[in-house]
């Protein structure tokens, strides 16, 4: 695409966008404001990195993964696409009379400066995912995983080495056919661990999924009732930075953890981003403070048939992969469970999921 299009009142933040000259392309944003990126990468195993992750000059080499184990050095574990590496860190600051000063990204590194890490071609907050599902490996063990805005697809692979079943879903043909490559790529990974991923069309607009058989990525009555009946665990890394986007994602979970047969845990990825608004003149993070006004919501719910308890994780775990794991990136678990015993509600009208 030569041009791209913006809605008036979709707000982007830590976007890189669109360059004639760059692989990493925004080409679009899909019917809910969501960025899109066309990127494929393919992630390289340290054959060593089990016994010693953080050691200096090991080999990279690619292959089985020893125990999901995927290696730590900079600028070899994770391969996106062909670009350029350029320094990564930019964040809010102050001058000193308290403006916002804006640091200019740099259009490539020079070649008197030191190689550094590659640029997170997918978002940190995925990043963090996929390093949490392979430190909490028995956790997804066996398990029906679903993810909701896949994006490129890397938390539903990573996940992959270990679930039996991983659902990949997200919005738009292009999308999900760059999902299905990257799968594609990573296919060896997924072979030593048995997972199989099947990449589907998930609006979070909709009521109900999508059974077109003449539709790209559409659900068969099979799918959906295999997803229905074993999914215990759902996904979602940086689908949080606008309103009216956390509220379709809240909503969606709501809707699916409803018709599931079994208990389930939802763990997020969010990323806590500054942004100066002309409404305060200040730098604030009201994406972040509407995220956590739905997670209290959850917690003060009574009266219907799902219990919700809400949970920090502690993001201390071992980084496996090559990415900046800045403060402002949080993981956060909802478990989901069946009331057993009523439990009265003082204000039934107010419930938004029952």
């Amino acid at each position: 695409m030569d041009e791209i299009t913006f809605r008036s009142d979709t707000v982007l933040s830590d976007v890189h966008l669109y360059t004639p000259n760059q692989r990493r392309l925004m080409v679009r944003l899909n019917g809910m404001g969501q960025p899109v990126f066309l990127s494929q990468f393919k992630l390289l195993w340290d054959r060593d990195s089990q016994t010693d992750s953080g050691a200096e000059g090991s080999d990279h080499t690619e292959g089985t993964p020893p125990a999901g184990t995927v290696c730590s050095h900079v600028g070899a574990s994770l391969q996106v696409g062909a670009d350029t590496t350029t320094p990564e860190g930019l964040a809010a600051q102050l001058d000193e009379d308290g403006d916002l000063d804006v640091v200019r990204r740099p259009r490539a590194a020079s070649a008197s400066e030191p190689p550094g890490p590659p640029r997170d071609k997918v978002w940190r907050g995925a990043l963090l995912l996929a390093d949490y599902i392979l430190f909490q490996r028995d956790l997804f063990q066996g398990r029906t995983v679903l993810e909701l805005g896949a994006g490129t697809g890397l938390a539903s692979i990573i996940a992959a080495t270990v679930a039996q079943t991983v659902y990949c879903t997200d919005v738009g043909a292009d999308l999900l056919a760059m999902c299905q490559r990257n799968i594609a790529l990573n296919s060896h990974l997924l072979a030593s661990g048995g997972g199989v991923v099947k990449v589907k069309e998930l609006d979070w607009l909709r009521d109900s999924l999508c059974t077109d058989p003449e539709a790209p990525f559409s659900w068969s009555e099979e799918d959906i009732s295999h997803l229905y009946g074993n999914t215990t665990i759902l996904l979602a890394a940086e689908v949080f930075y606008d309103d009216d986007l956390t509220d379709a994602v809240f909503k969606t979970l709501s809707r699916l953890a409803h018709k599931l047969k079994n208990a389930c845990t939802a763990i997020l990825s969010v990323e806590k981003r500054l942004n100066f608004t002309l409404r305060h003149l200040d730098v604030t993070c009201e994406a972040y403070d509407h995220f956590r006004a739905w997670l209290r919501r959850l917690e003060g719910l009574a009266g219907g048939r799902l219990r919700f308890a809400v949970e920090p994780v502690d993001a201390s775990f071992p980084q496996l992969l090559v990415y900046e794991r800045i403060q402002q990136l949080e993981l956060w678990k909802i478990f989901v469970e069946p009331v057993t015993e009523p439990i009265v509600s003082v204000d039934t009208a107010s419930r938004p999921f029952s």
